[in-house]
Formats: C-alpha cells, structure tokens, sequence
C-alpha cells in the first residue's frame, strides 16, 4: 500500500523531469520485485544470513537512488525500516536506519546546495529514533510471542504427561485394589473350604484309619482332590511363589512339590538368560506350570516329567512333558469338565496376549504342555514339540505341547 502510494505520488505531482521519474519509478519498481522474488523467502526462513544482507542492500541502494532522483521517495521510509529489521539482526539495523535517515538530508544538499538542511536533518533524526523505538518494540513484540507458544507448547506436553500419569495411577489403583481383593478372596477360601476339607479327611480317618469302608475311601478321595483344587485357587489368587523366588526358582519348587506329592520324578531345565519380566507374565507362566502338573498327576499315570524354561531374545516359553498315557485335546477341550485346567491355562495365556497349542500321542506315547510368552516386540510362532530355543528337547519320549507366546515390550 505504501509503495503504491509513492509510485502514484512520483507520477502525478509535478516539478520533475520524465528521465527523474523513470528513475525513481523504476528503482521502487525494481526493490518491490526484488522483495517479492528475493526477500520475502529469506525472512520467512526467519534467520538473517550474509544472502539477506546482500539483498537489503541492493534494496537500500535503489531506495537511494529513487531518493535522488524524486525526494518524493523518502515517504517509502515507513515501509523500509521495518524491512530492515526484518532481515538482518538488530546491530547492524539500527546502523542501516541511521544511514538511511542521513540520506534525504544528503540528497537536498546536493540537488540546492545553497539551501538549509538543518530541517531535513532534524526530520532525519525524528526519524531515527521512531523508527528504532518502533523496530526495537516489534522485535520484542515477536520474541514475547514466540516465548508464548514455547510455553504453550510446553503446557500442552506437561498436560499430557499429567494426564498419563493420572492414567498411570488409576491403573494402579485398580491393580492393588484386585489384588487386595484377591488377597482377600484366598483368606476366605483357606479359612473355610480347605479348612473344611481337611476337618472331613481327619475325621473320617480317624473313624477308619485303614479306609476299609470303600465309602469312606471314596470320601477321602473326594475331600482331598477338593482340597488340591482350594489350595490350587488359594495358590492362583495370591502368587507367594514369586514374592520370595525367581520364576525358575518357582518352577523348580512346583516341580519338587509335584515329585513330593505323586512320587513321579521330575526333572527343570532352564535355558537361555533369566531376566525380569512383567509380574503378570511370570504368573501366568508360574500357574500354567502348576495347571500342567496337575493333570499329569491327576490324568497321565507317569513315570518321569521334564520341564524347560527357555528364554529368548524376543519370547520366553515354557514345555511340560510327562510319559504316561496321551489324549485327545480337541475332545479335551470340548469335554464340560475334563478340560478345565487346559482351558484354565488359555485362558490365562489370553490376558496377556498369549497363545496356547496343544499336543498328545496316542495313550502311552506322552502328552505335555509347553507354555511360552513373548518378552520383546516379536514373539516365537505357536506350535507343540518339546524343542525350545536352541534345541532344546525334554526328555526322549515324544512331546505334546500347550504354547504361549506373550507379546510383552522388552
């Protein structure tokens, strides 16, 4: 706007020369091109460089020139000193404008060098002053509002990260409160159903020490497979294996339990480096190693039992293989009952994004679980066998396997 104005004022108002005019209109002319192509690109990259101090003083030459031909000119002043401090840094602006300033005075002086000046210089100073005062403000204008969207910036990811935190918290919350409750729940059972059926099998061995009623063998029978499954969920629902031991510790110790309790050797092999893993994990590997025990001594009629726990860079797995009698998992899993400690097993394996496969020979041949859960961002694929890892094998006898494989970052 401002340029337009000038250029309309050199080509009306009288008193020069047509070869003054086309001077002057075609210096403006060329510093408005020279802006549009040139300059504006060097300050929107917001960075002054030696290209924009070459271009403002080609700018600030034909500005001159203008100025000397028609002293109309000078009125671009109010456009020109804010490019100035558009495009080199604050110094060497304020020394630009000083000399811009000096150049109307100069200009008069040479076209009537009989004339006064003094006028001019003191228009010349006013200038100066405005116009720093002015660039100096707008300069700080533009840092105050570059420091505000800094600290926008900054609240928006503070706010963020607040609001994950509160995320974080109430997902903790949520973790210790269920776990109070289970806590709270396997009290319950302990001081109840497994108390009860221990009273049941004092009592009725003490009736008949021998069991040489059938009845009451029977009823001892029943009350004890009872009392596995309430120390099972007493067991499931608080996790003490693992608030005192490692999780290969805690293997080890189901597995002498289990050769205690069925009089069947066991055998733990662990391979790979153990390393931490998320406490959910190590449950639901720790319960899938307890279910898997379970049924070889309730179901299997073994003789020997292997188990490996094998960890890999990305997945960590765990294989239960037993000699005795085989089944059939399909039919396992359809039954309404037979089948509970597998589903129980994938189920568990399902809360943490694991997964579960199965294999059983014929009766006779061996049936095993192999469970397995990804520690890192890959995982290994589902599949039975009782290879692990680098070869890892249990045992000679052929292995059905129950596989979890747990995505879980590294």
């Amino acid at each position: 706007m401002i340029a337009a104005a000038v250029l309309a004022a050199i080509i009306i108002v009288d008193g020069f020369s047509s070869l003054e005019r086309g001077v002057a209109l075609a210096a403006l002319a060329s510093m408005i091109v020279l802006h549009v192509v040139i300059g504006r690109p060097l300050i929107m990259r917001d960075y002054p460089d030696n290209t924009s101090r070459i271009v403002l003083l080609v700018q600030l030459t034909l500005f001159a020139i203008a100025i000397f031909a028609v002293p109309l000119s000078t009125w671009l002043m109010f456009a020109v000193i804010p490019l100035i401090f558009q495009m080199v840094t604050v110094r060497l602006a304020i020394v630009l404008i000083v000399a811009t300033n000096l150049v109307p005075p100069v200009a008069d002086l040479l076209n009537d060098p009989e004339g006064s000046v003094g006028l001019d210089l003191v228009i010349a100073a006013i200038s100066t002053g405005a116009g720093i005062c002015l660039g100096l403000w707008i300069m700080r204008a533009l840092a105050q509002s570059d420091e505000r969207a800094a600290l926008i910036v900054e609240l928006e990811a503070s706010r963020a990260a607040l609001e994950a935190s509160r995320a974080e918290l109430a997902r903790l919350s949520h973790e210790a409160g269920a776990a109070a409750e289970r806590n709270r729940l396997a009290g319950e059972i302990h001081d109840t159903l497994a108390q009860g059926f221990t009273s049941i099998i004092t009592l009725v061995q003490a009736a008949d020490p021998q069991l040489a009623d059938e009845r009451l063998a029977l009823a001892v029978r029943t009350a004890r497979e009872n009392l596995a499954e309430s120390r099972a969920l007493i067991a499931a629902l608080s996790p003490a294996a693992l608030a005192s031991a490692s999780l290969p510790e805690a293997v080890r110790r189901q597995a002498a339990r289990f050769s205690e309790e069925a009089g069947v050797p066991s055998t733990v092999r662990v391979t790979g480096e153990p390393r931490d893993l998320p406490t959910r994990v190590e449950v639901v590997l720790l319960r899938a190693a307890q279910e898997a025990l379970t049924n070889v001594r309730r179901h299997a009629g073994a003789t020997e039992v292997g188990v490996v726990l094998a960890y890999a860079a990305s997945s960590v797995r765990l294989v239960v293989r037993d000699d005795g009698r085989g089944f059939d998992p399909a039919g396992a899993r359809s039954a309404g009952g037979g089948g509970f400690g597998l589903s129980n097993i994938r189920a568990r394996a399902a809360q943490v994004g694991g997964r579960v496969a199965v294999r059983s020979g014929e009766p006779g041949s061996g049936g095993g679980a192999a469970v397995g859960g990804a520690a890192g961002g890959g995982g290994a694929a589902a599949g039975g066998g009782a290879a692990v890892g680098d070869g890892a094998v249990v045992g000679g006898a052929a292995v059905s396997g129950t596989i979890i494989e747990l995505e879980i970052p590294a």
